[in-house]
């Protein structure tokens, strides 16, 4: 491998680099048990940085027990995806075991120039290990696989809804599973029920937003009326209202979680408005956490329950029209 050069250039890079991904790993839902309306500031983010770093040592420990075979089958290729997801959340270890084994072409292609970024990443972080091996992964490019932008599939597919809701405060674990338990029943898949109830209350029964949004699922007053839901506070009444909302957005936006996710932020009305995600800063930053934990784009719907937007039909005309041209 070649020595490495302009070190004092790369120490900037290297910290903006590492400050750039910690903002992008806040954004993530599995530390957004911290945002319950009922948390002062300070605390809500001290919460939100403790869940953080559990999420992102978790997934370290599960990569490193897949990595060498210890308790589960080895399988390098899958422990190299949760390394990466670790590292996309901030963790060290993360950073510098995927960095080896990008390095060393151990579960995945051998990469000196994603090894140079993972160790430059752990190095801004004070990890000595990471900062030695930088004079031999070559010229620094920045260049980082694609799974630290967004989580790998087969992660959704292997890590059960049911590890999650365990490692949730024990107050909260029980309305997780009734959340996940009845999500099917509204053709909602639990991850993405999870994501919207996390997000929305952390779960909290007795949530009230400043807008007057209203237990787990915030359903505001309009919204609980429509959806028949007499008794807001009751977590099942609260839970199958949101779950009913949530069938009824994919359907009307045919499976688009991005668009479904923006509607139940914003209301559907200004998603058709804007002709997509609208450009609020909160419902921005509230569509990314969701993709962001539920790793996928498309989510199957009911075609039976509603007409589909006309904004999709004018969207496609669009498109054609300008492909056309």
């Amino acid at each position: 491998m070649n020595t490495r050069k302009n070190r004092t250039s790369l120490a900037g890079r290297t910290a903006r680099l590492a400050l750039r991904w910690a903002a992008r790993a806040r954004s993530v839902l599995a530390v957004a048990l911290a945002m319950a309306w009922s948390l002062p500031a300070a605390a809500g983010e001290a919460a939100f940085e403790r869940a953080l770093a559990e999420q992102a040592r978790y997934l370290s420990s599960e990569a490193l027990a897949y990595e060498h075979g210890e308790g589960v089958p080895r399988d390098q290729p899958y422990a190299a995806l949760l390394y990466c997801e670790s590292a996309r959340l901030g963790d060290t270890e993360g950073m510098y075991a995927l960095g080896w084994m990008y390095a060393n072409g151990r579960g995945v292609e051998r990469n000196d120039a994603y090894a140079g970024t993972l160790f430059a990443m752990a190095a801004a972080k004070g990890d000595e290990h990471a900062q030695r091996m930088l004079r031999y992964t070559g010229e620094y490019t920045g260049d980082v696989p694609d799974c630290l932008h967004t989580p790998s599939s087969q992660i959704v597919q292997r890590w059960p809804v049911e590890a999650l809701i365990a490692r949730l405060p024990a107050a909260r674990q029980a309305v997780a599973r009734m959340l996940a338990e009845l999500a099917p029943k509204y053709g909602v898949r639990p991850e993405f029920a999870l994501a919207i109830g996390l997000t929305e209350s952390a779960l909290n029964p007795q949530a009230l937003s400043p807008k007057n949004a209203m237990g787990v699922m915030q359903l505001i007053p309009a919204t609980a009326e429509r959806f028949n839901v007499g008794k807001p506070y009751d977590p099942e009444q609260n839970i199958r209202g949101g779950l009913a909302y949530l069938r009824w957005l994919l359907a009307y936006f045919e499976g688009d979680i991005a668009l479904a996710a923006a509607g139940y932020n914003a209301g559907e009305g200004a998603v058709d408005r804007y002709r997509g995600v609208p450009p609020y800063r909160e419902t921005r930053a509230y569509v990314e956490r969701i993709l962001r934990h539920v790793g996928q784009d498309r989510h199957p719907y009911d075609g039976r329950v509603v007409a589909p937007s006309p904004m999709l039909r004018k969207l496609r005309l669009a498109l054609e029209q300008e492909h056309e041209s």
